[in-house]
C-alpha cells in the first residue's frame, strides 16, 4: 500500500490529478471506495505551505492590457485580477457558489430581489475599509454605458442597487435565478468607490498588492498582509506572471525552472512535456471553445448563405484530432456543451459537408477569396487550424486566404474589429452568462455583430422562467437560431491543458477555466 500512499500524497500536494490517481489505483487492483478514502485522508493531512514565490509563464497578455476589470479580454489580465481583486461571490470547481466579499445572500421568492450581506473587517490595499457603498458604486460604474464594461449586459438588468445597513440589495427588472453567478463574473471586481475615481489603479481586496505592472511583459504581486482570507488564498509571499506568448519559449521556461506553471500547453506536445522530470500535465475538460467569428453586419458575411457555407466547410473531426490531439470534442456552432445544467443534446450535429457548403456558397452569390485573420495567441494551434480550414474549404470550392497577425495587439486591433477572425471563449458557469456577454444585441462583446430581437427575447425571458423544462426549451430555441443564422462557427471545445513543476502544491482541477479557473496563483503554494 506504500505506493498508493505516495500517489495520494502527490494528489494532495497538487502533483498528480485525481483522475490519474484513480486510474493507477484501479491498475493496482484497488477498489474505488478504498482509493477515495486514501485521497480524503491525504487531503486532510496536507496543509498549505506559507511563503516563497510562485511564478507563472502565460500566453494571453499584451502591451495594451488594462487594469480596468471591465476591459479584460484575455487570460493574463484576469488571472492577475484574481490576485489583487475579488467579487461578491465566486464559483467553486464543483459549480457551487463560494461566498467572498458577500458572506451570505438570499433571494425573494420570485428571484427578483436579492440581498447580499457584505463581509466586515475587509480592507482594500490602500487601507480603506470595504463598505456596501463600494459595492453599490462598482455596480453603478459597470452599468454606465460610457464605461464600456463587458459586464454591462449583466448589470443593465438591475433596476436598482442600494445599500441597506451592512447589506446591498439588488432589485432586478425581471427575475433571475442565476444572479449569484452574475455577480461572480470576474469583471465585477469590487474597487474603492467602485473604481469611479480611477478604474485602472489595480487596488482591490485580494491576497496580493500590485507591485509591478508592465503590460505584455511581467506583473508582480506582493502579499497583502491585511488579507481577510489568508487561510484560503494567498499562500506565497509573492506571485509573478511573466508574459510568454510563444508556446516553445513557455515550455522551455517551465522546463528550465524560470516559472512554476504555464497555461495552454499545445496538445501536439503534451506527450513530450509529460516526459520532462517532475512536470505534471493538468488536463481538464471544460466549457472553453475555439471559434471563428464573422460580423453579421459586414459584407460578405452579412449573407447567411455564405455563413452557412463556411460552417459546412469545416472538418470538425479533423480539427479535434489534429489541433487538439483528441483533447476536446467537436462543436456545433453554438457555445453550449454538456456540463451546462439545461443543455439540450438532441440538436443534430453539424458535419463537414462539401455539397451543402457548395450549395450555400453558390446561393450567396459571393465570388473571390474570403479573408480570415488568425494568430498564435488566438488559441493553441490557431494558425494550423486556419490552414486546415483553408484546405477543407477548398474541397467545397471556397477560397480562404489566411492572414497571420502578430500576437501583440491581436486582442485590441483584430478581435472584435476585423470582420472574420479566430478567437476563443473560456465558457461561463451558466448559459445566460454566455449568451448575455457575447450574443445579445446590446452586449459589449457581441463580436459577431449578431442583432436579433427574437433571440434577445428568448434569453431575457429565460432568466425569469423558473420552470426548468420551459427554460430548457427556450435555450434550445436560442441555440438553433444561433447555430443556423448566427455569425459564430464553433468547430471544437477544448480541454484546459496547463502544466506545473514539482514546486506547485494545492492544485485542484477546475472546469471553470484554465489555470484553476484563473485561481492557480492565489490558491496554490510552494510545495518544495
Amino acid at each position: 500500500m506504500s505506493e498508493l500512499d505516495h500517489l495520494s500524497r502527490l494528489v494532495a500536494g497538487g502533483r498528480l490529478s485525481r483522475r490519474d490517481f484513480l486510474g493507477r489505483a484501479a491498475a493496482l487492483g484497488v477498489s474505488a471506495g478504498l482509493a477515495n478514502s486514501l485521497l480524503a485522508g491525504a487531503a486532510q493531512a496536507q496543509a498549505p505551505v506559507k511563503g516563497g514565490v510562485l511564478r507563472a509563464g502565460m500566453v494571453g497578455g499584451g502591451a495594451t492590457d488594462s487594469l480596468d476589470p471591465g476591459s479584460w479580454t484575455s487570460q493574463v489580465p484576469y488571472t492577475l485580477g484574481r490576485c489583487w481583486g475579488e467579487q461578491l461571490l465566486d464559483v467553486k470547481p464543483t459549480g457551487e457558489i463560494d461566498c467572498r466579499l458577500a458572506e451570505s445572500f438570499e433571494a425573494s421568492d420570485d428571484a427578483k430581489v436579492w440581498t447580499f450581506k457584505i463581509r466586515q473587517g475587509v480592507t482594500f490595499h490602500n487601507g480603506k475599509d470595504l463598505t456596501p457603498a463600494d459595492v453599490v458604486a462598482t455596480m453603478e460604474r459597470h452599468a454606465d454605458a460610457a464605461s464600456k464594461s463587458a459586464a454591462l449586459a449583466f448589470v443593465s438588468a438591475f433596476d436598482s442597487v442600494k445599500a441597506d445597513g451592512q447589506n446591498v440589495v439588488i432589485t432586478l427588472k425581471e427575475p433571475n435565478a442565476d444572479l449569484p453567478y452574475v455577480v461572480g463574473d470576474y469583471h465585477l471586481m469590487i474597487q474603492p468607490n467602485g473604481g469611479k475615481d480611477n478604474p485602472t489603479e489595480g487596488i482591490g481586496t485580494g491576497p496580493y498588492k500590485l507591485a509591478v505592472n508592465e503590460p505584455g511583459v511581467r506583473h508582480v504581486g506582493e502579499k497583502h498582509q491585511g488579507y481577510w482570507g489568508s487561510d484560503q488564498r494567498g499562500h506565497a509571499d509573492s506571485i509573478e506572471i511573466i508574459v510568454v506568448n510563444d508556446a516553445t519559449a513557455r515550455t522551455a521556461a517551465l522546463q528550465g525552472g524560470q516559472v512554476d506553471m504555464i497555461n495552454r500547453v499545445e496538445p501536439k506536445i503534451v506527450d513530450l512535456v509529460k516526459r520532462v522530470p517532475g512536470v505534471t500535465i493538468r488536463n481538464v475538460p471544460g466549457k472553453g471553445h475555439y471559434v471563428m467569428i464573422a460580423h453579421c453586419n459586414t459584407a460578405p458575411f452579412d449573407n447567411n448563405d455564405l455563413r452557412l457555407a463556411l460552417k459546412y466547410a469545416v472538418d470538425r473531426e479533423e480539427m479535434v484530432q489534429k489541433i487538439l490531439g483528441g483533447y476536446g470534442t467537436v462543436g456545433n456552432d453554438t457555445p453550449m456543451v454538456k456540463g451546462y445544467p439545461l443543455f439540450d443534446d438532441d440538436i443534430e450535429q453539424r458535419k463537414f459537408d462539401p455539397e451543402k457548403a457548395a450549395f450555400h456558397y453558390k446561393k450567396s452569390g459571393h465570388s473571390g477569396p474570403v479573408l480570415m485573420r488568425t494568430s498564435d495567441v488566438a488559441f493553441p494551434g490557431a494558425v494550423d487550424a486556419a490552414q486546415l480550414f483553408q484546405q477543407s474549404a477548398a474541397k467545397c470550392g471556397i477560397t480562404v486566404d489566411v492572414k497571420r497577425e502578430p500576437g501583440d495587439g491581436y486582442w485590441s486591433e483584430v478581435w472584435n474589429k476585423q470582420p472574420f477572425s479566430m478567437s476563443y471563449w473560456t465558457g461561463r458557469p451558466t448559459q445566460d452568462q454566455v449568451y448575455s456577454i457575447a450574443y445579445l444585441s446590446k452586449a459589449e462583446w457581441n463580436d459577431t455583430r449578431f442583432f436579433r430581437e427574437d433571440f434577445d427575447r428568448l434569453i431575457i425571458g429565460a432568466r425569469s422562467e423558473l420552470d426548468a423544462a420551459k427554460r430548457k426549451s427556450m435555450y434550445r430555441q436560442a441555440a438553433m437560431i444561433l447555430r443556423d443564422e448566427g455569425g459564430v462557427i464553433v468547430p471544437m471545445f477544448n480541454n484546459y491543458i496547463d502544466a506545473t513543476s514539482p514546486r506547485v502544491g494545492g492544485w485542484v482541477d477546475d472546469p471553470n477555466g484554465e489555470m484553476m479557473g484563473s485561481h492557480a496563483l492565489t490558491k496554490c503554494w510552494v510545495a518544495v
